[in-house]
């Protein structure tokens, strides 16, 4: 069977499942496991987002949109030449990936009609139901039986952890930082897998755009931010971009930002979105997992997964600098410190002396 993914998360289904062989065409998002970078790309992104602001990436889709112009482009000529028998796609967001009438307009250029598999979760339920469909497709079921037998297993480990924490926190998946999305879909579950709630959300709903007066009203207590596919580094860099001190992008609501219960308390966090939360895949339980160390970091005797999370550094964020620990004056000029860059959380390629990355 000659599979093209154009999804990521059904990309990583794929390699879950022992099919790689089978894979012979992706997205320019498929980049987990990192080998699936290496398969023919058969749809791009029509916007230059990595040149763009978010604000900048929300006109441009709300004018796509409302013009019903695609946000991707599919090599039609390469989809011909790879003649897949089976397709991997979906009907849930736009935004995401080719969608509804983009494939059906596509499959009418192609001499051989490949079979379409819908993937379209709105939950964990249904992300193991699409994960179960394509096993079934493919006639690998019991790999699949495998992989949702290990992600119940943690997490029943999960509830067991979090169960006697007493009343679950006040938590703000930040979905978009501008203009500002509450989250939606499976995220909202895996909050509460972790011990917390978030109730500007909405379970198995799409995510939504939400006032700054919400979010004041709402007084969270613990802050997620995990803007839909940026990875952490990504996310780090449109925080300081929105409500760093000095920058030229910073919104006119940070100094709403700063008087939120969770960011005085300096419990706010980034995290990797794009691997564990904004692809509906095996590894959302994952997120679930990193979210419950942000919540109840006292369950936790050793940080784990690391490199998926990182705290935002709220003092640093308003330009609080700290001689020494955060620079040094060497003839004049002003050198940041490997520390100052750490916490800061990304590298601005600027060549910076001391730069961990």
């Amino acid at each position: 069977m000659r599979i093209v993914s154009f999804l990521p998360s059904a990309t990583e289904m794929l390699y879950a499942l022992g099919l790689d062989e089978q894979l012979v065409g992706v997205t320019h998002e498929c980049d987990y496991p990192p080998q699936a970078k290496n398969k023919p790309v058969v749809v791009r992104n029509v916007l230059p987002v990595e040149t763009m602001t978010q604000a900048e990436i929300d006109r441009a889709v709300a004018e796509r949109m409302h013009n019903g112009d695609s946000l991707y482009q599919i090599d039609e000529a390469l989809l011909r030449k790879l003649s897949p028998d089976l397709i991997l796609t979906q009907n849930l967001c736009q935004v995401c990936a080719p969608s509804g009438n983009e494939v059906s307009q596509v499959l009418q250029t192609l001499e051989k009609r490949p079979e379409i598999l819908w993937l379209t979760p709105r939950t964990i339920t249904e992300i193991f139901d699409n994960l179960r469909d394509l096993a079934k497709a493919t006639g690998s079921e019991s790999s699949a039986q495998d992989i949702i037998d290990d992600c119940n297993s943690r997490i029943d480990r999960l509830k067991s952890l979090t169960a006697n924490c007493g009343k679950p926190p006040r938590v703000f998946c930040m979905e978009w930082l501008d203009p500002v999305y509450a989250c939606g879909h499976w995220v909202p579950e895996l909050v509460k897998l972790a011990g917390g709630t978030d109730e500007l959300g909405r379970e198995g709903g799409e995510s939504v755009r939400i006032s700054w007066d919400q979010i004041s009203d709402y007084q969270a207590e613990v802050i997620v931010i995990m803007p839909c596919g940026f990875n952490l580094q990504q996310t780090m860099k449109e925080v300081w971009n929105s409500f760093g001190r000095y920058s030229p992008t910073r919104s006119k609501h940070a100094q709403a930002f700063f008087e939120l219960p969770a960011v005085r308390e300096g419990r706010v966090f980034a995290v990797d979105a794009n691997s564990y939360f904004a692809r509906p895949g095996p590894r959302v339980i994952e997120g679930a997992e990193v979210l419950a160390q942000i919540i109840h970091p006292e369950l936790f005797e050793q940080r784990v997964h690391s490199a998926s999370f990182q705290p935002v550094d709220v003092a640093l964020l308003q330009g609080t600098l700290d001689p020494e620990r955060d620079y040094v004056v060497e003839n004049g000029a002003m050198v940041f410190t490997a520390s100052y860059l750490q916490r800061r959380g990304y590298c601005c390629d600027s060549g910076c002396r001391n730069c961990p990355y």
